[in-house]
Parts: C-alpha cells; sequence; structure tokens
C-alpha cells in the first residue's frame, strides 16, 4: 500500500472512531437515567478501541500493541457495566426511579 492509501484508510476508521466518541459524550452530557448514561459510556470506550486498532493496523511496529490496549478497554467496560448495573439496581430499589435529576438525595 502506498502511503496515500495508508492515510485513507487510516482517515476513515479515525472519523467512525472519533463519531462514536462524539455520540457516546452527546449521551451522555443529554441522558437524564442511568442505564443511558452507561450506554453513552460504553460507546465512547467502543470509538477508543476502534482508533487503537486502527492506529495499531496502520502504523503500529508491534502488531499485538493495540489489540492488549482494546482488550483493556473490553475488560474496564465490562467491570464499568457490572458496577454501574449494580448501582442502578441499588439506587433503583431505593428511590424507585433511576433519573438522575430526581437522585437529589445524594448529593452529599
Amino acid at each position: 500500500m502506498t502511503i496515500l492509501a495508508i492515510h485513507q484508510y487510516l482517515t476513515t476508521y479515525l472519523v467512525f472512531g472519533a463519531m462514536l466518541f462524539a455520540l457516546g459524550v452527546y449521551g451522555l452530557v443529554t441522558r437524564r437515567t442511568l442505564i443511558g448514561m452507561l450506554i453513552a459510556a460504553e460507546l465512547m470506550l467502543a470509538g477508543v478501541s476502534i482508533n487503537f486498532m486502527a492506529f495499531n493496523r496502520f502504523l503500529a511496529p508491534d502488531p499485538s500493541v493495540g489489540q492488549i490496549f482494546t482488550l483493556f478497554i473490553m475488560a474496564v467496560a465490562a467491570a464499568e457495566a457490572a458496577i454501574g448495573l449494580s448501582i442502578a439496581i441499588g439506587v433503583y430499589r431505593h428511590y424507585k426511579t433511576v433519573d438522575t435529576e430526581d437522585l437529589v438525595n445524594l448529593k452529599g
């Protein structure tokens, strides 16, 4: 592949990853429920993973570096989902809502 073709393919992946990340940031800011915020955070982590894999594929001399970073991101995402869902269930059991604007008693 020529440098121009590599740049074009890399740019495509980076734009897609950046769009996923931006969509996750937008969802995190605008969503009012805890579940919506968790989904938005997962979108952000997926965008970062795509960018790591794109840099790994086109620029890294060692092909396993981006894959290892992506595996760490997947592990963090799984832990975040498990802890976040358990917090959401606990909040729902106590307050009978997962709307973040109704949870003013959690401020402390």
